[in-house]
């Protein structure tokens, strides 16, 4: 497998540069195509009294508003990346989580990361994290906040048996063939014989594809085991984490936390999730 078509994500209020200048580092690195994607949607307004003709030209102004801004995107995008044959650009009016998983289906890999302290939690101006790991059917990559290029020499991944992670680790292989160090870790929870009977196999699987890969089963204790991944990620000097997208139900993650969402909300490292 390899990553033949790159898209990235591009927020309606965040610079473009940074995270294009990303997702071009990775598209040399694979010889993929990079398409550059942005999408918004206007505030829905309901009419009160007489007030549906102010409602219709407020709508129309949002609307206006919005094409402006994809045009300019659009041409930093372009002005960035050049317009050859490899860089392609598509924008749509509509929800940016919902529009972003429909074109996804022209790419081996989503772009994306956090946007700007003001648009985030505006799903009309920029994606729902874990909507679109749910909904995108591609591996999804969060970049870190910083967005320095994504070297990939020592990948962690984060590792739990179910067909999420598994999904992960095969959707992940380009980076993980590329990598100097991968290590499957597994935070045990009760008996170890298994957890390390896991781990070993995926060692397995991932040396006849080439990868260095060794693994690490910890017992973590008290301590907060869905923050615990990102901590030895950090100690262990990843600079990328490989995981499975919400292993249990969405539901249960969000009442009662989660891997997925703790990892979601760390910004200090690249992420790349699968479901």
């Amino acid at each position: 497998m390899t990553y033949n078509t790159i898209i990235v994500q591009l927020d309606m209020d965040t610079a473009v540069t940074p995270r294009l200048t990303f997702a071009m580092d990775l598209a040399r690195r694979f010889e993929a195509n990079l398409i550059g994607f942005a999408a918004a949607e206007p505030h829905a307004l309901v009419p009160g009294g007489e007030g549906g003709m102010v409602v219709a030209e407020v709508m129309r102004q949002q609307i206006e508003d919005i094409q402006e801004r994809l045009k300019a995107l659009k041409e930093e995008f372009l002005g960035v990346a050049g317009d050859g044959e490899r860089v392609s650009w598509r924008d749509e009016l509509g929800n940016p989580t919902e529009l972003l998983a429909v074109h996804a289906r022209a790419a081996d890999l989503i772009v994306t990361g956090a946007p700007s302290a003001e648009a985030a939690g505006d799903g009309r101006r920029t994606v729902e994290p874990g909507a679109l790991i749910l909904s995108a059917g591609r591996p999804v990559l969060f970049a870190a906040e910083s967005l320095a290029l994504l070297r990939a020499h020592k990948v962690l991944v984060a590792w739990k048996d179910t067909r999420e992670a598994r999904r992960a680790v095969a959707d992940a292989m380009p980076f993980l063939k590329g990598a100097r160090e991968v290590i499957v870790t597994t935070i045990a929870e009760g008996e170890q014989k298994a957890a390390r009977e896991s781990a070993a196999d995926v060692v397995r699987f991932l040396m006849r594809h080439g990868v260095k890969a060794s693994s690490d089963v910890l017992d973590v204790g008290g301590a907060n085991r869905e923050e615990a991944i990102a901590e030895i990620a950090r100690e262990q000097g990843a600079d990328l984490v490989v995981a499975g997208g919400y292993g249990h139900s969405r539901l249960r993650e969000w009442i009662f936390g989660g891997m997925t969402r703790s990892l979601i909300s760390d910004g200090s490292l690249n992420r790349l999730f699968s479901n």
